[in-house]
């Protein structure tokens, strides 16, 4: 291992990372296809600002990479891995947020960007909210959605607890990952274990101001887009995650594009009830009607589809024509 490649981490125990062959995955790595490198590997996942892989390694095996290409230089990444770290000491030590084995790894890009890579522990698929909800039984569906909004509920009582800081997170379906999971079995345990595995995004604020930097995702977008999304946009998308309302119906919005609208009439009303009792003391969360999940999402599903398209456009725009690097991955078509 090169000092001057891979010059930061951390690995906690249970990790034995091959930074060699790290190195030599993100040299020889062709965003446009990824899955051609020639460090066999797998994509198990896309986000907004990053690529989830699975390394073919024996001595990495167990281990799922998370490629965030989104940094121009290391002042810059050093800002991150401060967020990034108080995140997660926030959301296990004091919210109570179950999380997998976590580390990360930074690695210099042929160009001297620095690429970071968060490290966790691989789960099962089937144990991704996503998958399961089209393995358990109606019942077992509700118990997930149920646990998700329980877990959810340390964040609010954390951040009413006290007036300095306050923290958040995407609660998607697809970012809780059900511990210990057997797919033989179509319900769950009313006490099931959660765990919450997507931590690149730290949304916490401290004396108000939020210590994620929004230029972050901005970057992977147009330029003229991202301006317009920084001026009318941007405030609204931050600001929601620290709302339970809004979080909720976003996790409710998720079933269509996890095919199963179908689920939406009875989550709601058990969202709405769970809110009505003890899950929502001290929140006022007046009732959400099926109507506002629906909108919202054909919005959302409009803004996304859009975003999508003006990416691969700029894409081709910046290899073919302006002959420059373009460092992010880009999904393919996502069915929505």
């Amino acid at each position: 291992m090169k000092d001057d490649i891979s010059y930061k981490y951390q690995n906690p125990p249970g990790f034995d990372i091959d930074f060699d062959l790290l190195e030599t995955f993100e040299t020889n790595l062709d965003p446009r296809f990824p899955e051609e490198c020639q460090v066999p590997c797998h994509v198990m996942g896309y986000g907004e600002i990053s690529t989830v892989f699975e390394l073919k390694s024996k001595r990495m095996s167990g281990l799922a990479f998370k490629r965030m290409s989104i940094f121009e230089n290391q002042d810059e990444l050093d800002k991150y891995i401060t967020a990034y770290t108080d995140y997660n000491q926030l959301l296990e030590n004091q919210v109570g947020i179950g999380l997998p084995g976590h580390g990360y790894a930074i690695i210099n890009s042929p160009s001297g960007r620095p690429v970071f890579y968060i490290i966790q522990h691989k789960v099962p698929a089937y144990s991704l909210g996503n998958n399961a909800i089209h393995l358990l039984n109606r019942a077992g569906i509700r118990t997930l959605f149920l646990r998700v909004l329980q877990e959810l509920h340390k964040l609010w009582y954390f951040n009413n607890s006290q007036s300095a800081n306050k923290v958040s997170l995407d609660g998607q379906i697809s970012n809780w990952v059900i511990d210990g999971y057997d797919p033989d079995h179509q319900e769950l345990d009313q006490d099931v274990s959660l765990l919450y595995i997507d931590t690149s995004t730290p949304l916490y604020l401290i004396d108000g101001v939020e210590q994620f930097d929004p230029e972050l995702i901005l970057r992977t977008t147009p330029r003229l887009l991202a301006m317009i999304i920084r001026q009318f946009f941007l405030d609204d998308v931050m600001t929601r995650y620290y709302d339970p309302r809004k979080v909720t119906i976003d996790i409710l919005a998720n079933f269509y594009k996890e095919q199963r609208p179908d689920l939406i009439p009875e989550l709601l009303l058990a969202a709405n009830h769970f809110y009505a009792q003890e899950g929502g003391k001290n929140l006022a969360i007046e009732p959400i009607q099926e109507k506002e999940i629906s909108d919202y999402y054909r919005e959302d599903a409009i803004i996304w589809s859009f975003l999508a398209a003006s990416r691969r456009i700029d894409r081709f725009l910046s290899l073919n024509i302006m002959r420059r690097e373009y460092p992010y991955i880009l999904p393919g078509k996502v069915a929505r």
